[in-house]
Parts: structure tokens; sequence; C-alpha cells
């Protein structure tokens, strides 16, 4: 009897750009580590998962990232940030912000999984109030939402808890939030529900 191949579900995008794209270097290099059955799933928060062999993680990881690829975790984490398309360009969209939040957030382990948005407009592309953390630039400073929840008939928007925040101080600020959160917050309990059981004002006071 053959012993089964064990494997692990990871998520991979193209990183943090112009929209959520993959070139043909990177398809070609994912199909690599694909039977002709087997399928990839798109997520709702720009994520593809895929199943890789066990024992191979951390060479197939390797390869994905040479090719541009961002790996990040399955489960209880902080996604990677989902973004608009940053229509007006790099710089005046905060394309640097919105990579280095991601940077300092994405892959963090959390009590529930935890989505973070990021849009550079008021127009709000990226649906920042409707993430658990939401991201809005607004002229040379950042808007900052928590508590959104998108799905289910009891749906909301967050709130605002910070706003004209300079880029350290939105880095600063969404990191306190998610140590707090991953310190004090209940298995399972989503964030709007974790926000509500300690209140507002004690999110950025412990």
């Amino acid at each position: 009897m053959e012993e089964s191949v064990k494997k692990v579900k990871i998520a991979i995008n193209g990183g943090i750009g112009f929209g959520a794209k993959l070139n043909s270097k990177q398809l070609m290099t994912i199909s690599k580590y694909m039977n002709e059955d087997e399928e990839i799933e798109l997520t709702t928060f720009q994520q593809l998962y895929i199943e890789i062999l066990e024992d191979r993680k951390e060479e197939i990881i390797a390869e994905f990232q040479s090719v541009g690829l961002s790996c990040y975790p399955v489960g209880n984490f902080v996604k990677s940030l989902r973004t608009c398309n940053f229509c007006k360009g790099e710089l005046e969209e905060g394309m640097p912000v919105a990579k280095e939040l991601n940077r300092r957030t994405a892959g963090r382990a959390v009590p529930f999984t935890v989505r973070v948005a990021y849009t550079g407009c008021p127009i709000g592309c990226g649906e920042p109030m409707l993430s658990d953390i939401g991201v809005m630039k607004i002229r040379d400073h950042y808007n900052l939402y928590v508590g959104g929840k998108a799905k289910g008939k009891d749906a909301e928007v967050g709130f605002l808890l910070s706003e004209n925040l300079t880029p350290e101080e939105l880095y600063e600020t969404v990191e306190k939030i998610i140590d707090v959160y991953a310190e004090m917050g209940k298995k399972r309990e989503p964030l709007h529900k974790f926000i509500k059981r300690i209140g507002r004002g004690q999110l950025l006071n412990n």
C-alpha cells in the first residue's frame, strides 16, 4: 500500500499592487504544483488557496516568492490587505503605505480571521467600511474604521475609530488593535463581537 502524500494549504497572491493580478510566469509556476484534476480556490479577500506537499513546503514557497508571489498561512490569521485598483497612481493613492501595512500585519495569528481593507480615496472601492479593519486615504492622511461586518442579515458598516492619521500613526494604531485582539479575544470570536464586548473605549487603552 502506498503511503498517502500529506499536503498543506497555503494562500498566495500577486502581492499589493494595482488590483489583484497575476502574470504568466506566476501562473505557470503555480500550475507546476497542481495535478490536472485539482482546483484552486479564489477567495473574497484577493487570495488563492492551493495545496502543496508538506515536506517541500519551504522549497515551494521560496519558488513562489522568486516569481513575485506572496504567501500566507490559512486559518485564523490576519489576511493580506484587500485593496482597490489604485486608479490614480502609486504614490498618489498611497501604495507604499498599503504595502507597509500589509507587511506589518498579514499572517499574524488572531482568535478569528481578520480582514483588512485599504482604499486610496473616499470612493472606497476596497470596501474598507465593511471589513474588520478598514483604511481610507483622505488627501495626505488616513482614516481608520473598525468593526465592519460584510455578511449575514446583521451586516453593518464599521465605525470611525481615528482620523487624519499619519502613516506611522496608522501602522501603530492597527498593530495595537491586533495586539489587543490577539491577547484578549476569545477563540473564534469575530473582531466586531470582540469590540462590542470590551467597548470601543477600551480598544486602544489596554
